[in-house]
C-alpha cells in the first residue's frame, strides 16, 4: 500500500522511477510530494497545458461557451483515467499526468493545422502533434532556471511518446528526445499509459456525440444506426420511460461512458492475469497490449468511430472550416519563413541559421499558438480572412 491506497504489484512506483533526465537539488524539492505527483503539478501549472483552453477540439474557435476544447477534453479523460487506475490499483498520479498531458502537441485548429503544418515541414522532416507534445515539455516551455522543458520523469515521458503504443521509426521530434532521453519505444508502456491511452478514445467517442448533437451535425435519428448507441438508448428509455428524449442524451453518454469503462477493466484483469505479470518489467516485457477493450466492445467503438468519421469529422461544414484553418496556419508560416522578423522579438532573437533547425522553429511558435491567437497574428502578418459562422 501506498499513500493509502492499495496498487498492484505491477502499478508503476514513483520510488523506483527510473529518475528525470536533469537531476534535481534537494533544496529544489517542493512539499510533501511524490515524483508523479510533480509531474501532474509541473504540467498542470504549465503554459502549455494552460493554453489548451483555446484549443480546438471538435469545432474550430467555438462561439459557443458549452462546446468542448483541448483542455475540458483532457480534464476528461483525466477523470476517466484516473477512476480506471484506481479500480486496477495503478498509480492515480501518473494516469492522470498523463492524461492532462497528452494532447499538449496539438497546434492550432486541431488535425487540420497539423495538416498544414506537416505539409510547410514536408522537405524539413514533417510535424506530428505527439512528437511536439514531447518537444513542448522537454525543450520549449522552460519555466526552470538551470534546465529546458519541465525535466519530467521517464515514465510520464515514456507513457507520452508511446500514446498510440511501440513506435519503430520516430518522426524527428521524438527521435531528439529519445536520443536525449532513451524512452525505449519499441517496447510497450506501462499500464498507466496504456490505460491513458484507452481513456482518451472512451472521452472523445462519447463526449463527441454530445457536442455534434449540440451544434446540430448530429441527430439522435442517426446516431440510432449505431448498434451499441441503439443498445444504449434502449436501455436509457427503459429506465426512464416518462422523461423527454432531449433530457436523456446526457445520461446516454454517461451510460456508454460506463459501458465501455467497465468493459476496459475487466477486459485488462482478465488480459493481466493471462499474461502472468507480477510486475511493471513484465508489463513492458509481455510484448502486447494489456489495456483494451473486449473483442466485442472493440468492433463496436470501431463502428462508433466510423460513423464519427462519416457523419460529423467530415460534415460538410467541419470540412469547410478545416480547409480555412489550413489555409491560416500555411499562410504564417510562409509569412514567418519569408521574413522571420515578424515574430516576436524573443522568439526571432533564438531562431537558428540553418536548416532544417530554421524551418522547426518557425513551426515551434506556430504550434504553440492558440486558435484564436493565430487569427489574431494571420491579420497582422498576412491580411483580411473571412471565417464562418461559428468558427
Amino acid at each position: 500500500m501506498r499513500d493509502g491506497q492499495r496498487h498492484a504489484p505491477w502499478a508503476a512506483d514513483p520510488a523506483n522511477s527510473r529518475g528525470r533526465l536533469h537531476e534535481e537539488q534537494r533544496e529544489a524539492v517542493r512539499g510533501p510530494r511524490d515524483a508523479f505527483q510533480r509531474d501532474r503539478d509541473r504540467i498542470i501549472h504549465s503554459i502549455s497545458f494552460r493554453r489548451l483552453r483555446h484549443k480546438t477540439q471538435v469545432f474550430m474557435a467555438p462561439d459557443g461557451d458549452h462546446f468542448r476544447v483541448r483542455l475540458t477534453h483532457s480534464l476528461e479523460v483525466a477523470q476517466i483515467g484516473r477512476a480506471v487506475a484506481r479500480t486496477l490499483g495503478l498509480n492515480e498520479d501518473l494516469t492522470e499526468g498523463l492524461c492532462l498531458a497528452h494532447d499538449i502537441g496539438h497546434p492550432p485548429f486541431g488535425h487540420a493545422g497539423e495538416d498544414a503544418l506537416k505539409a510547410a515541414l514536408a522537405g524539413q522532416g514533417g510535424f506530428d502533434h505527439n512528437g511536439n507534445t514531447l518537444r513542448a515539455l522537454m525543450v520549449i516551455d522552460s519555466p526552470y532556471p538551470r534546465w529546458n522543458g519541465l525535466n519530467l520523469t521517464w515514465e510520464t515521458l515514456e507513457g507520452l511518446a508511446k500514446h498510440n503504443g511501440p513506435i519503430a521509426e520516430p518522426a524527428w521530434a521524438l527521435a531528439e528526445a529519445d536520443a536525449a532521453f532513451p524512452l525505449d519505444l519499441t517496447r510497450w508502456p506501462s499500464l498507466e499509459a496504456q490505460v491513458a491511452a484507452i481513456a482518451d478514445d472512451i472521452a472523445y467517442d462519447n463526449h463527441d456525440i454530445d457536442d455534434g448533437l449540440r451544434a446540430g451535425l448530429l441527430t439522435l435519428e442517426q446516431m440510432l444506426e449505431v448498434p451499441v448507441v441503439a443498445a444504449g438508448w434502449e436501455e436509457t428509455r427503459r429506465r426512464f420511460p416518462d422523461i423527454a428524449a432531449d433530457r436523456l442524451v446526457g445520461e446516454l453518454v454517461r451510460s456508454q461512458i460506463g459501458t465501455m469503462v467497465n468493459d476496459l477493466i475487466a477486459e485488462t484483469r482478465r488480459r493481466v492475469a493471462m499474461a502472468g505479470v507480477e510486475t511493471a518489467g513484465d508489463v513492458r516485457a509481455a510484448g502486447t497490449c494489456l489495456a483494451g477493450f473486449s473483442d466485442e466492445m472493440r468492433d463496436a467503438e470501431r463502428s462508433l468511430k466510423r460513423f464519427m468519421y462519416a457523419n460529423l469529422y467530415h460534415h460538410p461544414r467541419q470540412l469547410e472550416a478545416a480547409r480555412i484553418a489550413g489555409e491560416l496556419v500555411a499562410g504564417l508560416y510562409s509569412a514567418y519563413h519569408a521574413d522571420p522578423r515578424l515574430m516576436p522579438a524573443d522568439w526571432h532573437a533564438r531562431l537558428p541559421a540553418e536548416e532544417p533547425a530554421r524551418s522547426r522553429h518557425i513551426a515551434d511558435f506556430i504550434a504553440g499558438m492558440t486558435d484564436r491567437y493565430a487569427v489574431t497574428r494571420y491579420r497582422e502578418v498576412v491580411g483580411p480572412i473571412d471565417l464562418p459562422e461559428g468558427f
